[in-house]
């Protein structure tokens, strides 16, 4: 019986359908079938067939098995992830370093280099009249965008 897929992000669901589909297409290219390739791979055809479909129960290890059987690598270009950016993506533990904006404006938190999301709302939030919204990088401003989505938000932008 197949492992019950784990909870994964939109992306990462995106992402694995793409790879999936990459197998495929090389194997077909290379005129393998499917019970042909899986045996390469030490796998049974049922499993072949849940990676070109993408599915996230599927091990690593068979992952890594499918892509060397039909000689791919596990870069994914720029290209083909559209509509899997990081827009609206919060990273779990936010560098105040990598946010200016928010680095000046959490200089109470005293030998913090990292915050949660919610702290990082929080002081957008308090602090939101010293926000120089110009000064932002692309980046802070997509991460205030998605804290914000996430969130919501109180007070309206200066």
């Amino acid at each position: 019986m197949p492992a019950k897929n784990p909870e994964i992000t939109a992306t990462t669901a995106h992402l694995l359908r793409i790879l999936g589909g990459r197998i495929r297409a090389q194997r077909k290219s290379l005129k393998l079938n499917a019970t042909v390739a899986a045996e390469a791979a030490g796998m049974s055809r049922v499993t072949w067939y849940r990676i070109e479909k993408g599915e996230p129960a599927v091990t690593m290890g068979a992952w890594i098995n499918a892509v060397t059987v039909v000689g791919l690598t596990l870069d994914i270009p720029e290209a083909e992830t559209t509509g899997a950016d990081r827009r609206g993506w919060i990273p779990a533990r936010i560098r105040l370093a990598d946010y200016p904006e928010l680095e000046k404006l959490a200089w109470h938190v005293r030998g913090a280099e990292v915050l949660s999301a919610r702290e990082a709302m929080d002081i957008y939030e308090r602090n939101q009249r010293h926000l120089d919204l110009d000064a932002m990088t692309p980046e802070e401003a997509q991460l205030l965008d998605a804290l914000r989505a996430a969130f919501g938000h109180a007070r309206s932008t200066p």
